[in-house]
């Protein structure tokens, strides 16, 4: 069975089944099963599945859309802007604290959807109420974040393409700060954020590739030994295949990846010692009572027991086995 993914307006997608065995080809335009009615996208990709690889509760294919459909949708959308404005005024008069982004009707005007963003939670059944009151139909009000917001107005990236959630992602994957520190990109937050205002999704797509390359690397600012001293790893340039040494002296020289790799075979007992493990043990060298060295052995020649002046015996061994000050304890 053909399972066909039809596009809506601003980037929504959803699945649907040709249970009717039309023909349908991509970039045309189709009819299809909605929330209590009927809705029209256009058709962007077309699969064959398995009757049982597809969920029980998909909606079907309807019909083709014909001339007369695409008019009529095209004054829907003529009528979105008025909505959108009425909308914004009833939300200033409850005085609720979110920020409308988009309106969107029903192909067959059952339902409107309003876009927003918030904060927090927000109540607005009175708002649904008075819309309902107004437009007579099925009101639904939408949160959606940042991310969605960028994808529902569209735009440029700072790599001067169309933003990738608008064109061709279709989930949102968790993005971190560490893939930026991954790939070695400058943290300055104008470099690595999007339209939206988070991280961009795009530091995911190469992410493995850079972990590919460098896994034979050790890390920035490990020190390590070859060519005859120990040196610092300053910097690694993935691109060019160079890595940046630093000898005791401070003195840098840049030398070829795969130079620095075959020097490292040849020396397979040299430690590798990342900075921030040498800094914990000097801290904990220079700790209260503990020394760099082995540990002194205790001196067996020396025995606890009592002082000519009465008092318990002194620290030159284990102490005795009564409390300081006790009368017994040298006896």
């Amino acid at each position: 069975m053909e399972v066909i993914e039809v596009q809506f307006k601003a980037q929504r997608k959803e699945f649907f089944r040709n249970t009717r065995a039309l023909f349908l080809r991509t970039s045309n335009y189709c009819v299809v099963q909605a929330d209590r009615g009927e809705d029209m996208g256009q058709i962007i990709s077309i699969t064959r599945a398995e009757p049982d690889e597809i969920e029980a509760d998909m909606k079907e294919v309807l019909r083709h859309a014909t001339d007369d459909d695409i008019a009529h949708l095209n004054e829907i959308r003529a009528k979105e802007s008025e909505a959108l404005r009425v909308c914004q005024q009833k939300v200033a008069e409850h005085r609720l604290p979110m920020k409308l982004v988009d309106v969107e009707y029903q192909f067959d005007g059952n339902k409107i959807t309003f876009y927003f963003t918030s904060e927090g939670r927000i109540d607005f059944r009175e708002l649904v109420k008075d819309l309902a009151g107004v437009f007579r139909t099925r009101i639904d009000l939408r949160q959606i974040g940042v991310r969605d917001e960028a994808r529902r107005f569209d735009g440029m990236g700072m790599c001067g393409r169309r933003l990738c959630c608008a064109t061709f992602l279709k989930d949102f994957e968790p993005v971190t700060l560490k893939m930026a520190k991954d790939q070695n990109l400058p943290l300055t937050p104008s470099k690595i954020s999007g339209a939206c205002g988070r991280l961009m999704c795009c530091l995911d797509y190469e992410l493995e590739y850079y972990k590919d390359l460098t896994k034979d690397i050790p890390k920035i600012g490990s020190k390590i030994q070859v060519f005859g001293g120990e040196h610092r790893i300053e910097k690694v340039d993935i691109f060019n295949r160079t890595v940046i040494l630093s000898d005791a002296d401070r003195n840098q020289v840049e030398v070829k990846l795969e130079v620095l790799q075959e020097e490292l075979r040849k020396e397979p007992a040299a430690a590798v010692k990342d900075s921030e493990a040498d800094g914990a043990k000097s801290e904990a060298g220079g700790a209260k009572g503990e020394t760099s060295g082995p540990k002194a052995e205790p001196r067996s020649d020396v025995r606890p027991g009592p002082r000519t002046d009465g008092r318990s015996g002194g620290r030159s061994g284990p102490r005795s086995g009564g409390p300081k000050g006790d009368p017994q304890a040298g006896r």
